[in-house]
């Protein structure tokens, strides 16, 4: 959510703005802006896309080699021109961006009103950017020391970074609970809030850690000092641009190519968990009697299949809480409890409190990230990367899977730990993971077509139904989500059984319904639970095992699925519907990659 890019340079920041911003729209955002610095701020800001920016900057002055962009996803006051950032003090002399929200801003506009300052926008930033000229003007301090004594006021979360025009090509940078990185380079230095923004003449990265303030200049090393104005230091990590550059290839978005990548990226979590220390992991489970998963939206999905997986074959009794409901309900964690926060991104605010809160009661914690040095991944005690490579599109797809991959073979590693599984057990599920990567590449192959072929017939649906049992559950809930995320039709998943308690009344004719079958136990039951709904007339699609027979003329549409062993079939299944709500969003003509409302990185609570 929201996006900073800031630079300071031998270069003309413009440019470098632009392509920072364009690089961060996966993040989420509704209005984008920046501001230049040439003698003066020339300061451009649209509601909209960041090529309405482009387009409404032509022909304007956006000369300056130092300078300040934004993509904002409103919280405070609606989305339009006055409230994108940048935002300026009343003397203008300050511009500062601001990732976060500030929850005593109201507190502090009184002040600063009362004190004959007046506020153009809605927004707790521009409070912010006020406090601090307010701090410079009553004790006469230096813009640093200002900002550290602001900051210290603020309730909230944060990643800034402020310009004083006073100042020639200082830039000045902090967070707290909120993502910020620097590049250095001998060409100039980056400040944003995902490092994939910085081009190739970066050379090195800070993770800058919580209530630092950065001190850059365009020629000069870093200094950082704490909001106390203490001098400290901060580690400085090698920087690889190729890492991090990204492109669509001959795809026609992101998450096409994010959904073609599985069979790679699943491959990179299997061999990155397999390269993983098992006994540094084997020691944070040990002695524990209870897991709790906390994790939001999608990744809380894949905390349910973990529930279903580890309870079955690890036979230790697991909980899963969304966190942002966690922090509320978490009084019972005891000494004997593993607390695993599973996030894509690694910033999700939610999670990272939950976390927190689990490690202030001397709880073990593990994270399962794919953003490597991000916040969750520094606070846990253990953390599992999954390494499936920077995903774009904000509807999670290869990620997801890689949360699975990671939660199978992390459930081999406790049943092993807990000597629940017999040997042979284990090594046929090993055998059989090792073997994932090739289901997925003939699941893409053979599910493409029939699932472009039936998003025909619910494009114009007003709502879908999902039903599932056991581990087909949570892949019912997931399938469900990623139509709503990026095609905007109403959808819900279910377990089947629950349907006859409540959702059958919203079952007529042409209701799409899809309907996941196992090739285990369950298969039965559900094949059952699709007759109830085919005999009110709903349209059924069935998404199934090449190995299960269904009765005739139960189905109106069936994908098949490869033949997999019943623990492998949430990953295997979860590809078809991803397929079948990308192909129905693009018929509707939506924007997949950044669906209206979305942010990737949830970095708000």
């Amino acid at each position: 959510m929201c996006g900073i890019v800031a630079y300071s340079g031998k270069n003309e920041a413009f440019p470098i703005l632009i392509n920072g911003l364009k690089k961060l729209e996966y993040r989420g955002y509704d209005s984008a802006g920046i501001g230049t610095v040439n003698g003066s701020v020339h300061l451009h800001k649209r509601e909209g896309k960041v090529n309405d920016l482009v387009s409404y900057c032509a022909g304007k002055n956006t000369s300056g080699k130092i300078g300040l962009g934004h993509t904002r996803w409103a919280t405070h006051g609606c989305a339009n021109n006055q409230n994108a950032h940048p935002h300026q003090s009343q003397s203008k002399r300050l511009t500062l961006v601001h990732n976060g929200i500030i929850e005593n801003y109201e507190a502090l506009k009184e002040m600063l009103t009362f004190h004959d300052f007046n506020f153009e926008s809605d927004t707790d930033s521009e409070v912010l950017v006020q406090l601090v000229e307010w701090y410079q003007i009553r004790y006469k301090l230096s813009t640093r020391v200002a900002l550290g004594r602001a900051l210290q006021d603020v309730q909230g979360s944060y990643a800034v970074v402020l310009h004083d025009t006073s100042v020639k090509y200082q830039l000045l940078a902090a967070r707290s609970e909120s993502p910020l990185v620097i590049g250095l380079g001998e060409e100039g230095h980056f400040v944003s809030s995902d490092s994939m923004t910085f081009d190739h003449s970066a050379k090195s990265i800070i993770y800058l850690e919580e209530k630092v303030i950065a001190e850059l200049h365009q020629n000069e090393e870093p200094a950082f000092y704490t909001l106390d104005d203490i001098t400290i230091d901060q580690d400085i990590l090698p920087f690889d641009y190729r890492k991090v550059a990204v492109s669509k290839g001959d795809f026609e978005s992101y998450t096409l190519k994010e959904i073609f990548e599985q069979k790679l990226s699943v491959s990179r979590t299997l061999n990155g968990f397999s390269n993983y220390n098992s006994e540094e992991l084997s020691k944070v489970l040990d002695d524990v009697d209870r897991i709790i998963i906390t994790a939001c939206g999608t990744s809380c999905h894949s905390g349910i299949v973990a529930e279903y997986l580890i309870e079955k074959y690890a036979h230790l009794n697991v909980e899963v809480e969304y966190a942002s409901e966690m922090r509320y309900k978490c009084h019972t964690l005891g000494k004997r409890d593993l607390v695993i926060g599973i996030s894509q991104s690694g910033e999700t605010a939610d999670t990272k409190m939950a976390l927190e809160i689990a490690k202030s009661k001397g709880v073990k914690t593990l994270a399962i990230v794919n953003g490597v040095n991000s916040s969750i991944a520094r606070i846990a005690d253990q953390v599992i990367y999954l390494k499936a490579g920077i995903e774009i599109g904000v509807a999670s797809t290869k990620a997801f899977t890689s949360q699975l991959s990671a939660i199978l073979m992390l459930t081999v590693l406790i049943a092993k730990t807990k000597n629940t599984l017999t040997q042979e057990r284990l090594d046929e599920m090993i055998f059989e993971l090792k073997k994932l990567p090739a289901y997925v590449s003939k699941t893409l192959a053979v599910s493409e077509k029939i699932a472009r072929r039936v998003a025909y017939h619910i494009a114009d649906a007003q709502s879908a139904l999902y039903l599932g049992r056991g581990l087909s559950f949570p892949i019912a809930i997931e399938g469900a989500l990623k139509l709503k995320e990026i095609s905007y039709i109403h959808a819900e998943g279910y377990p089947s059984g629950e349907m006859k308690h409540g959702p059958i009344a919203l079952v007529e004719e042409d209701l799409p319904v899809i309907a996941i079958v196992n090739n285990d136990e369950s298969a039965a039951k559900i094949i059952s639970n699709i007759q109830e709904v085919k005999a009110r007339k709903a349209m059924v699609i069935v998404v199934k095992n090449e190995d299960v027979e269904l009765p005739r003329n139960i189905a109106d549409h069936v994908i098949n699925v490869p033949a997999v062993p019943s623990y492998l079939n949430p990953i295997i299944q979860s590809i078809p519907l991803q397929l079948l709500a990308y192909y129905t969003a693009k018929l509707k003509g939506c924007n997949i990659d950044q669906p209206r409302n979305l942010a990737k990185s949830v970095t708000v609570e």
